[in-house]
């Protein structure tokens, strides 16, 4: 019942109006010499009775942007207040908003914090954890596509309003989440940063995606490469070397094409197969690749580079 409860308070409320509660809330810069509560709600808290969220979302935090913080925090003092809401079964404080601030500040060996003290339901936080880390410079596309996707599904957010609250355009946020329909394989290649957003965008409608991202790679292919390798596998490459000969057009393999098939197969590596039309005129010679290693070599062949 109180799952149900809490699931109800939290898509009650609009998401620009929890955007703007939080970061009206945080935004005030606050020196680390007024730590005391004031009018504004700012209170003094002993770090060690704050707790982090054990929903949150992110699990990686940059330790080298956690000991540039935790610099900052020594020399500045904390800026911005954590906002915190009273731990349901035990006593101290969960962090709604302010994770890596807290974790900084452990470092920085702070005995106690400024916080802001709330009362948010179960969504709410997850809701706003989700938001913050949508909100972080360093996120990659698809921690970013993840995050929209979860204000969409667990939350029953639209794109309209994602985008709006978060002033990202709709075609932004649905593209950045068609990203998460790549092969695994690919959405490894973007988190790793060995292929860009803009390569994904090109490989998300190909069915040659696994393909083509390892030709981005070794070949290190701009975007408009890739967007013409595409098109041209899409359009002519698996047409070609997935049909089957049509029998009617085909006349019966002699015994001297049976030979150049084996000559050709011996000196290229590959399974040569060669189809003379009906006339005896023209035909094609097809060249079946088992890998990309494969791929690669008969290619630096044909253009004369090995």
């Amino acid at each position: 019942m109180n799952n149900k409860t809490n699931k109800n308070k939290g898509l009650g409320r609009g998401l620009s109006s929890l955007i703007a509660d939080v970061s009206g809330l945080a935004d005030t810069e606050m020196s680390s010499d007024s730590m005391v509560a004031d009018r504004s709600g700012y209170r003094s808290e002993p770090i060690i009775n704050i707790f982090p969220n054990p929903d949150q979302p992110r699990r990686t935090f940059s330790d080298e942007g956690l000991r540039e913080l935790s610099k900052s925090i020594q020399e500045r003092g904390i800026v911005q207040p954590l906002i915190v809401r009273k731990k349901s079964n035990a006593d101290g404080f969960e962090i709604v908003a302010g994770e890596r601030r807290w974790r900084a500040a452990q470092l920085a060996q702070l005995d106690a914090l400024p916080v802001i003290v709330k009362d948010f339901s179960d969504n709410e936080v997850l809701e706003i954890a989700i938001i913050e880390n949508i909100q972080r410079e360093e996120l990659n596309p698809i921690e970013e596509a993840r995050g929209y996707q979860q204000l969409m599904e667990k939350f029953g957010r639209t794109q309209e309003q994602v985008s709006t609250a978060l002033g990202k355009s709709r075609s932004y946020v649905a593209n950045l989440v068609r990203l998460l329909n790549l092969p695994d394989e690919v959405i490894g290649y973007l988190v790793s940063g060995q292929i860009s957003a803009g390569h994904a965008k090109v490989l998300v409608s190909s069915d040659e995606a696994i393909k083509i991202a390892r030709l981005i790679i070794s070949d290190n292919l701009s975007v408009r490469e890739t967007e013409k390798l595409a098109r041209s596998l899409n359009k002519s490459d698996n047409k070609i070397l997935n049909q089957k000969p049509k029998k009617t057009t085909l006349k019966h393999k002699d015994t001297d094409t049976k030979a150049i098939e084996n000559e050709l197969s011996a000196a290229l590596g590959l399974r040569v197969f060669i189809e003379h039309s009906a006339g005896g005129e023209n035909g094609s010679i097809i060249l079946k690749y088992k890998t990309l290693e494969e791929f690669d070599r008969v290619r630096d062949l044909l253009i004369g580079e090995e």
